[in-house]
């Protein structure tokens, strides 16, 4: 009896001792106050880290327009900076509550509406984000086309989209991660209309090209990049550019994305990897298709379009 006794004494003592190591040994998880929304595929997802100097930047321009939100948070440009300073910093869902209280206010602000469905869109509530996006591009109707000021400058520091732009862009994807490709279509092109210079043409015709072949309109996706030249210099839409390079024809699959290069950010496999496992997708090859959706969804980036693009085919496909 006394061998048993001893037995279990070292047995539970080893097993204390082990489960120490395991807390000790275990990776911090993120707090809960950084959960932010649940995938298509049924995943938590946590608020994206940012590296020191990134996160120390943005901290100071979300202060000064928490400043700015608080000395007036009736103004519409104070609540459209102070929301997209927050998602910046990954708070969505904060930025999209900080969107619907000034909404309260500003009931038919389309600047307003085309953020908040863009957030809406990153917290993967699809309809929501047709709501909004469908009711700014109502109330923007006829209006001046007005520059939207970036708030993660290109390198040029030039500003290229429209807030109108903007707007059919967002609803177009909207429609296309609900799978509503004819809908998706009715958005892209008059979004293609409205753009002006080559970086806007080419990231709106690259979703339109994708949005034809789901439609099976093989002529109108070759009609909408053919004239879109290997000349053409982009300033901030090249991963874009390079697919519609690959569509042509004239950039081979396999060379434009190399899953070996150590290199490879989360965000260029989400971008990059999403037009790639598309195209595989339409050309028939299902298999490498969802291998390559798999891959994108196993990485960090998931507030990127070609994330989020990624779950929405796995979550049909399976």
């Amino acid at each position: 009896m006394k061998n048993f006794t001893n037995f279990m004494v070292l047995a539970i003592f080893s097993l204390a001792v082990s489960c120490q190591k395991t807390t000790e040994q275990a990776p911090s998880k993120p707090d809960i106050e950084d959960f932010e929304a649940i995938s298509l595929l049924g995943d938590s997802l946590f608020r994206p880290q940012l590296s020191p100097q990134v996160e120390l930047d943005f901290k100071k321009k979300l202060e000064d327009t928490r400043l700015m939100h608080k000395a007036n948070s009736k103004e519409v440009t104070n609540i459209v900076w102070y929301g997209r300073r927050l998602a910046y910093m990954g708070q969505f869902n904060k930025a999209q509550k900080i969107y619907t209280a000034g909404l309260q206010e500003n009931p038919n602000s389309f600047h307003i509406l085309r953020h908040r469905g863009h957030r809406y869109v990153t917290l993967r509530e699809f309809d929501r984000a047709v709501a909004d996006l469908s009711r700014a591009a109502v109330l923007s109707s006829g209006t001046e086309l007005e520059i939207e000021p970036d708030g993660l400058p290109n390198r040029l520091n030039q500003p290229l989209t429209t807030v109108q732009w903007n707007i059919y862009y967002h609803l177009g994807l909207a429609h296309y991660l609900n799978g509503d490709y004819d809908m998706a279509r009715e958005a892209y092109e008059p979004c293609l209309a409205l753009s002006e210079n080559p970086d806007t043409q080419v990231a709106v015709s690259d979703w339109l090209y994708m949005t034809y072949r789901k439609l099976g309109m093989e002529d109108e996706a070759q009609e909408v990049i053919a004239s879109i030249s290997p000349e053409w210099q982009m300033i901030e839409n090249d991963t874009y550019f390079q697919r519609i390079m690959m569509y042509k024809g004239l950039v081979d699959v396999d060379s434009l994305l190399d899953l070996s290069n150590p290199n490879l950010t989360s965000l260029d496999l989400a971008t990059q990897g999403y037009g790639v496992a598309n195209y595989l997708l339409a050309e028939g090859d299902t298999t490498q298709a969802i291998s390559l959706f798999e891959k994108i969804v196993e990485g960090e980036n998931w507030p990127a379009f070609g994330y989020i693009a990624a779950e929405a085919e796995l979550a049909r496909l399976r």
